[in-house]
C-alpha cells in the first residue's frame, strides 16, 4: 500500500523560508509523477510543483522563481524547497504520486503552511 507523508510546515514571516518533505512508501521511480499540491480556504486545490519521471518539472506560475522542488530516490523523498514565501502561499500543502500508469492518483494528509503578513 501506498502511503506519502508530509513534513516541514509551519508558521513563517512573509519573505522567508521553509523546506517542504514528501516521503513515500515505495520507490518513487514507480510513480509517473509526485510533487505537491495546495489548498487555500474556500479555494480550489492546486498544483504548485511535480517532477515527471523523465526528470521533467512543471511550476505552478505563483511560484516560479521562488519554489524549487528536487527528489532523492534513494531516500524514496521528494523535497519542495520555498523562498520569498508570501502571505497568498498560505495553505495546505498535498503530496501527491501518479501511478505509472497515470490512473491513480495518491495522496498525502496535507501540511499546514501560514505566511504571516
Amino acid at each position: 500500500q501506498v502511503q506519502l507523508v508530509e513534513s516541514g510546515g509551519g508558521l513563517v514571516q512573509a519573505g522567508g523560508s521553509l523546506r517542504l518533505s514528501c516521503a513515500a512508501s515505495v520507490s518513487i521511480v514507480s510513480f509517473r509523477s509526485m510533487g505537491l499540491y495546495r489548498q487555500a480556504p474556500g479555494k480550489q486545490r492546486e498544483l504548485v510543483a511535480t517532477i515527471i519521471s523523465d526528470g521533467r518539472i512543471i511550476y505552478a506560475d505563483s511560484v516560479k522563481g521562488r519554489f524549487t522542488i528536487s527528489r532523492d530516490s534513494a531516500k524514496n523523498t521528494v523535497y519542495l524547497q520555498m523562498n520569498s514565501l508570501k502571505f497568498e502561499d498560505t495553505a495546505v500543502y498535498y503530496c501527491n504520486a501518479l501511478d505509472r500508469y497515470g490512473v491513480y492518483n495518491y495522496w498525502g494528509q496535507g501540511t499546514q503552511v501560514t505566511v504571516s503578513s
